[in-house]
């Protein structure tokens, strides 16, 4: 089974790419500038005995995404799983949100799943999975499509339109291409939050404690392996935040 996995050489893509790469997946590594850690993410799936490579492109510009379906098309004659989980997430007030920064965060967030998404179509209707269907695509969305968080209007609107996109692409594609989508709550720590910060965010979560990319990464092989009749849902990973979010 093939799979390709966005923003992997860090924090949740690298522990989906960890998990697929030791369980039986040939895993493309795709990263933009972090180059040493997808490196690294690969040499620990191929220490595991599974198989691995990397590919670059910057999906904040169209060319970047052609270079990376170029890369998968060289490589495969199919592909079983797509997980864009690759996103830009920085804070900007409202009002000093410029045309740069909206463009940035759609264009990362939003534009490169669809472009992904659309031009590996044919490589995803020749993948072979369990339950009748051929590919997979998994867009991690976030909770904050749904529950808007003051300085990060962009990034919300950016996820809340990857929901949108998951669904109509549950809907077009089906049944020979299924997508789902992931929305992780609190499972990694931007370095920017302080103890206490984290503190207090942990105390709202329902389980009394924040998630791990690890709680991500084996749902996302769930989904993929064996939620073979799910299709264009939104699955939390948050611990139950979003209930009181």
């Amino acid at each position: 089974m093939r799979a390709l996995v966005t923003g992997a050489g860090r924090r949740v893509g690298r522990a989906i790419a960890l998990e697929l790469g030791t369980t039986g997946w040939d895993v493309l590594v795709h990263y933009h500038r972090s180059a040493e850690p997808a490196l690294e993410a690969v040499d620990a799936i191929r220490a595991a005995g599974g198989q691995a490579d990397v590919v670059q492109g910057d999906l904040g510009e169209v060319e970047g995404c052609a270079q990376v379906v170029r890369a998968v098309s060289e490589r495969w004659d199919g592909l079983e799983l797509l997980v864009n989980n690759a996103s830009v997430f920085e804070p900007r007030p409202f009002e000093q949100t410029d045309l740069a920064h909206w463009d940035w965060m759609v264009n990362v967030n939003l534009r490169a799943p669809f472009l992904l998404a659309r031009d590996l179509l044919g490589l995803l209707r020749a993948g072979r999975l369990a339950g009748g269907t051929n590919g997979c695509v998994v867009n991690l969305c976030d909770i904050g499509a749904d529950r808007p968080v003051s300085g990060f209007t962009a990034y919300s609107v950016s996820k809340a339109g990857l929901v949108m996109l998951t669904r109509s692409m549950a809907v077009e594609l089906a049944p020979s291409v299924r997508t789902v989508g992931v929305a992780p709550g609190q499972v990694a720590w931007p370095e920017s939050y302080s103890d206490e910060k984290r503190a207090a965010i942990a105390r709202r979560i329902p389980m009394g404690r924040a998630g791990t990319p690890e709680d991500v990464a084996r749902l996302v092989r769930f989904l993929a392996m064996e939620g073979d009749y799910l299709n264009g849902v939104i699955v939390p990973v948050d611990g139950g935040l979003h209930v009181r979010y």
